[in-house]
């Protein structure tokens, strides 16, 4: 670490045993689980491969949100009282290693070259593809964001509530409040947070927190919005997504009552359309335009727009037929989608 030895993170830091892995070759990925897209990603243990907590994370807004060093020298802290006192260690779990993924071996031990976080996730994923295993909801949204469900972190002060709003704030949780348990879970770190979060089953329609308030310790149920776990996924640009180069906005109540479309539909609006899908003729949208079904759908559980009905329904290189309302007209549109590779 470049951090001074006389700040107060160095002064931790120089009491810890620190290790940059640099390839993931004979790394236990069954252990050390996480979303493999993150910028930095720590893990506080000890030589038994215990794990204190974590640090790391990301939002959709910034890979960096909440990466800065007064809350890494909270999390460090937090390390060293939690070995002095060591915790009983929970069950490990099942060992996996990046050789148990055929294809992840071709592309890299193969070929000698190295094996990176990004590689994993995705080649995880082509294996789940393959054998049906693939569940979208769960590994293409790895990152749920605490700002969907309205919980806004004071980010130098670690899990401390600075505001909320939504869901959070209907719950009762409030600035001030620190989060100190997540579904049973002690979590010390956003990135405990984020890792609870996302180990919630994508169906839950609540979350159980426990929170620090004016030195006691409060139980709060906490309803989950629909599309609570959604993340943004174009920075990871996986080879399981469906690509089709558009952008768009749900539609509100109003303007899908004005359009004569189901309230409980994913009919959007299109807010941004790139070049590459007039180059690759993969449809011809235009913005400002309404998707207003797919397929002959207008309805799906999960979906609440066009875009995400086409990444949860679609298989790279499939085709949709778009029902399209521009300038007040219904057009019939066929929409094709492409697979990307990811810094193959």
């Amino acid at each position: 670490m470049l951090s001074p030895k006389d700040s107060p993170l160095g002064k931790l830091l120089r009491q810890y045993v620190t290790v940059r892995i640099i390839r993931m070759d004979t790394i236990d990925i069954g252990l050390f689980e996480h979303d493999r897209n993150n910028t930095i990603y720590f893990y506080l243990l000890n030589a038994d491969e215990q794990i204190y907590l974590r640090y790391g994370g990301r939002d959709n807004a910034s890979p960096d949100t909440y990466l800065n060093l007064e809350s890494l020298t909270l999390a460090a802290a937090k390390g060293l009282e939690l070995h002095a006192h060591r915790p009983p260690a929970p069950p490990r779990p099942k060992p996996d290693f990046p050789k148990n993924y055929s294809l992840l071996v071709e592309r890299t031990f193969a070929r000698n070259q190295c094996v990176e976080c990004h590689l994993i996730g995705d080649y995880q994923n082509l294996h789940r593809h393959q054998d049906g295993t693939l569940d979208k909801m769960v590994h293409l949204y790895r990152s749920p964001d605490l700002k969907r469900v309205g919980i806004f972190l004071d980010v130098p002060k670690g899990l401390v509530i600075k505001e909320t709003n939504g869901a959070a704030a209907a719950a009762g949780l409030a600035a001030g409040d620190r989060i100190a348990q997540w579904e049973g879970k002690v979590v010390w770190t956003f990135a405990d947070v984020q890792h609870r979060f996302n180990e919630t089953p994508r169906k839950a329609r609540e979350a159980h927190l426990t929170v620090e308030r004016g030195g006691k310790m409060v139980e709060v149920t906490m309803a989950l919005p629909p599309q609570w776990w959604w993340s943004e996924t174009k920075f990871r640009q996986s080879s399981v997504e469906p690509r089709f180069y558009f952008d768009d906005r749900p539609l509100s109540a109003a303007e899908k009552q004005e359009l004569g479309l189901p309230a409980e539909g994913f009919a959007s609006r299109v807010k941004y359309v790139s070049s590459t899908a007039r180059t690759m003729e993969l449809h011809g949208l235009q913005e400002d335009d309404v998707i207003a079904g797919i397929d002959g759908k207008r309805v799906d559980p999960d979906a609440h727009t066009a875009s995400l009905y086409l990444i949860l329904r679609k298989a790279p290189g499939d085709a949709a037929t778009l029902e399209v309302l521009r300038g007040g007209k219904r057009i019939e549109m066929p929409l094709k989608t492409m697979q990307m590779s990811f810094r193959k």
